[in-house]
This record gives C-alpha cells, sequence and structure tokens, in this order.
C-alpha cells in the first residue's frame, strides 16, 4: 500500500484518510454479522436464537469453555417472578423466561423439574413482606401463588422448621442445572453454524463508521453488531463505546452442597423473606439429588475472588438451620462460591444502545438472570434480526440430545448402549457412575470439554462424594488421548490451572 503522508491536509481530512488506512491494514480481519462477547447463559442462548436466521456469528469467551463465571455456580432456580418490582425489565423477562423453559428443557435435552418453592415468614413483619411477594406476584401474572400457615407448610415440607408461622407457596417455581442449560443452548448454537472462541480475552472494542473492531491480545475481528454478554465485565465493554456509563459490583455468594442421601430433605424450594442483596439464603434439592444450601451476599472488590469465607459460610449455616432443622454438615461434600454482576440502580439493561448503532447490551444480568435467559434470548435475537435485516435459517435444527448417561439407563438400555459402543462398560466415576463413552464424548462435541472442569459440567466425573478424588487420574489419560496432548498440559480449568508439574522419573 502506497503511504502517503497526512501532515499537509486539513484535520477533517486527514482523520477521514487514517481510518481508510487503518481499515484497508486490517481487510484481511475475519467479518462476521455478530460477534456476542461472553459464553455464559445470557451469550450461549442469544448465539443459539440467532442461528435460526441466516448470519455469520461468533462467540468469544475470554476462558477455556462455556459456562466458566457467573452461570456455573448459583442455586439454579427458575423463578416464578414473584419476586421482580412490577414494571422493571427483570420481571418481564423472569416470567416470560420461566414459561419457556420446560418446553425448551424437551427441545434441548437438560434436566428440569418444576418442583414449587416456599418463601417461610416467621414474624408479623415477615407476614407483611409475604403478602407484598404476592401482590407483586399478582401484578407480574404469575399464577396460583397463596399464603398459608406454618403447618399447612410442614404438611406439605415435613422438615421446614416449627418456628416457621407462614408461607408464601409458588407453584411454578422450577430447578434446573444451569451450567447443563449452558452447555445445551452452546452445543445448539454450534450444530447451526455459530463458532466459538476460546482463552481469547477482548481487550477493547472500537466503533467506525458501519462496524466494530474487536480487539484481543493476538487477533482483531470485525462485526456489524456487538452483542454485550460479558456478565461481570460487562459495563467495561459498554463504557469503552457509550457515553452512558455503567458501573457492575461483583457480589459474592457462598454455598454448601450435600451429599445425595440427604437429597430427599426437602421436594421444594425453601427460601426466607428476601433483603435488599438477594433473595436470601434457601435450601433446594437440585436436579440431580443434591441438596443445596445458600448463597450469603457480599459485595468485593475482585471480579476474579471466587474463593470461599469461613465467616460467610456460618453466617449460611445459621440462617440455613432457621429454616430447616434437620441439616447435618457429616453430609457435606463441598463449599463454593460464585459471583453476581450487581448493576447500579438494580435492573437489566438489555436492548440497543441509544447512542452506539448497532452496540446490543445484556448487562447488569443477576438473579433471576437464570429464569429470565430464554426470554432475554430471543428479544435479542429479534432485534437484532430486524437490525440486520436478515432472513430464518431455513436448515436450523431445532433438536439437541444431550450425553446418554449409565446413570440413569435400564439395564436392557445400558445393554443395547454397550453394543454400541463398548467404552461404556467402563465406569470411570463411581461416585456419580460415569462411564469412558460419556466423557469421551464429552470431549467430542462442540464446544467439547478441553478441561477437567469441562467434563465435570457435562458428565458430572468428579461432582460425587470423593470430588473427584479417584476418577482424576483417568480423566486426565482420556483427556490426554483425545485432544492428543501431553498430560502435563492438562488443565483443571484452563490457562494456568496446570494438573502436573513434571515426571516422578525425572525427580533426582
Amino acid at each position: 500500500m502506497k503511504i502517503v503522508s497526512i501532515f499537509n491536509l486539513n484535520f477533517k481530512n486527514a482523520y477521514k484518510y487514517v481510518i481508510i488506512l487503518y481499515t484497508n491494514k486490517e481487510r484481511m480481519m475475519k467479518m462476521f454479522d455478530v460477534i456476542v462477547i461472553g459464553a455464559g447463559i445470557i451469550g450461549c442462548a442469544v448465539a443459539r436464537e440467532l442461528s435460526k436466521y441466516n448470519g455469520r456469528v461468533l462467540v468469544i469467551e475470554k476462558s477455556s469453555d462455556v459456562s466458566t463465571g457467573t452461570t456455573k455456580a448459583n442455586s439454579g432456580i427458575v423463578h416464578a417472578g414473584h419476586d421482580a418490582i412490577p414494571g422493571t425489565l427483570k420481571a418481564k423477562y423472569n416470567v416470560l423466561g420461566s414459561k419457556m423453559y420446560k418446553k425448551i428443557s424437551k427441545e434441548l435435552d437438560f434436566p428440569y423439574e418444576n418442583n414449587g418453592a416456599l418463601v417461610l415468614g416467621f414474624d408479623e413483619d415477615d407476614l407483611k413482606t409475604l403478602k407484598e411477594l404476592k401482590n407483586r406476584g399478582s401484578k407480574n401474572k404469575v399464577m396460583n401463588l397463596e399464603i398459608i400457615s406454618g403447618d399447612d407448610a410442614r404438611r406439605l415440607e415435613a422438615s421446614i422448621s416449627s418456628k416457621a408461622l407462614y408461607a408464601l407457596n409458588i407453584h411454578s417455581s422450577a430447578i434446573v442445572s444451569p451450567f447443563e442449560v449452558c452447555i445445551a443452548y452452546a452445543e445448539s448454537a454450534a450444530t447451526n453454524g455459530v463458532e466459538f472462541l476460546f482463552n481469547t480475552e477482548v481487550k477493547e472494542i472500537k466503533k467506525l463508521e458501519d462496524f466494530f473492531i474487536v480487539e484481543t491480545e493476538n487477533v482483531c475481528f470485525k462485526s456489524k453488531v456487538i452483542v454485550n454478554c460479558a456478565g461481570l465485565y460487562a459495563d467495561k465493554f459498554n463504557n469503552q463505546v457509550s457515553k452512558i456509563k455503567y458501573h457492575i459490583t461483583p457480589r459474592r455468594g457462598d454455598y454448601f452442597l450435600f451429599d445425595k442421601e440427604c437429597g430427599n430433605t426437602v421436594k421444594r424450594t425453601i427460601f426466607q423473606c428476601p433483603s435488599v442483596k438477594g433473595k436470601g439464603v434457601l435450601v433446594t434439592k437440585t436436579v440431580h439429588g443434591n441438596l443445596l444450601v445458600g448463597p450469603s451476599s457480599n459485595n468485593i472488590l475482585d471480579k476474579e475472588d471466587k474463593s470461599t469465607n469461613k465467616k460467610e459460610l456460618d453466617q449460611i449455616w445459621e440462617k440455613s438451620l432457621r429454616s430447616v432443622e434437620s441439616l447435618n454438615k457429616k453430609y457435606l461434600i463441598t463449599e463454593f462460591s460464585g459471583i453476581r454482576a450487581h448493576l447500579d440502580g438494580g435492573d437489566f439493561v438489555v436492548g440497543f444502545s441509544p447512542d452506539v448503532d448497532g452496540f446490543y447490551n445484556c448487562l447488569g444480568i443477576e438473579s433471576p438472570g437464570l429464569a429470565s435467559a430464554p426470554a432475554i434470548a430471543v428479544s435479542a435475537a429479534n432485534d437484532i434480526k430486524k437490525y440486520l435485516n436478515i432472513e430464518k435459517n431455513m436448515n436450523f435444527i431445532a433438536k439437541r440430545k444431550s450425553i446418554p448417561r449409565v446413570e440413569s439407563m435400564s439395564v436392557s438400555e445400558l445393554n443395547k448402549q454397550i453394543k454400541k459402543d463398548k467404552t461404556y462398560s467402563h465406569i470411570i466415576c463411581r461416585c456419580e457412575v460415569v462411564s469412558e463413552g460419556e466423557i469421551r464424548e464429552s470431549i467430542r462435541r462442540k464446544p467439547g470439554a478441553k478441561d477437567l472442569d469441562g467434563i465435570k459440567r457435562r458428565t458430572r466425573a468428579g461432582m460425587g462424594r470423593c470430588q473427584s478424588g479417584f476418577c482424576t487420574p483417568k480423566l486426565m489419560e482420556i483427556l490426554a488421548e483425545e485432544l492428543g496432548e501431553d498430560m502435563s498440559f492438562i488443565t483443571k480449568k484452563g490457562n494456568n490451572s496446570r494438573m502436573l508439574v513434571g515426571k516422578s522419573s525425572d525427580v533426582e
């Protein structure tokens, strides 16, 4: 390209000429119709909905897999919509999304259970709160809400504390496995042509005349539309391009996870009255039969600090016993934390930026973000379809099938599966009854597992009582074989999380 001095041009022309030079220099960059930043449940759901239309879509994720941020560590509750303030986007998308889950679970083949919920009240002030929640829910058009006595609540759930005097009975509340929902969305999106790029951190977004340039450490991309699903970092990317500034505070919550032996302690999700920081400590079964207790709610400074805190855990335990007195720590198998993206102002921000053409925000998506995800995704895809004027993808494949689960198979079903693939006869994870066949398929799928946590999220290998104490070496062998790598490169969760430091034969 010919180099020309621009010092003799006036400023206006010089600016135009610099843009021409820049775009010529970057001419070889890949061009997409839509780039989605972030591969959590919102990003993957949006990508899947966009794959229903003809357009080139790329999802960029800074970590090694989908569902590694807020999505992987939350309560897994599909809230009915009783708590959201009427008229907010939280209320709108929560109620719409909650109603969509049953159909989507069948379409994408992930576990979903409409188990219901109870919000407990322990005094007259709590009763006032329960009445307000019922009133909110009614305004949000949540059906079948009723306030019942503590005795009636205990007839439904025998384990509820005798201290509970009242309860709001919520029939339409449900539970899912959040990371399995995210993976299902991602696999469906990939099947329908969406590209995924992992281990790639977006550094900066620049808006030019009719497209964006997305800069990462090693490569740049062009896109007509940016969908900002960056979770805790969504404010950063919005603020790079827009004059309308947002601020996200990381809010950490710690959890207890109990063994399946006490998974039937409650059938429903048991809440306490909410506070300004969230829906309070809950006790709930999971779709896989464990018992989950938490979370705490504390604002922190470090968006990557997922450590647990003894003081917070002690507070959770004390509060949870108020709901269910029979909880016993001897059945505890692990503790973990998750971080929510709390936006100043409290409500979701969903839609095209008013001052940046083509920049679409899904920002401040904390609880009830999981319940809202399907509705947010449909809304975003519809808006973007109209903006780009793209047609339906006539080859769209709606159905997605999950990995066959040995743990849930009958003897005849297992024998049929083993005839198809003998590796399903070899159990690797004894606690969760996960076979070699399941593990290998989890790696081969797109986007597939690339590390131990990726296998865990897809198959539950390592999620059981021993917390991967027995199966890790074999999981590493299979992963290394499938990826064609030396075992020394196998990681727990990508980046600098290698499991091995060397070979014993090399130690003198």
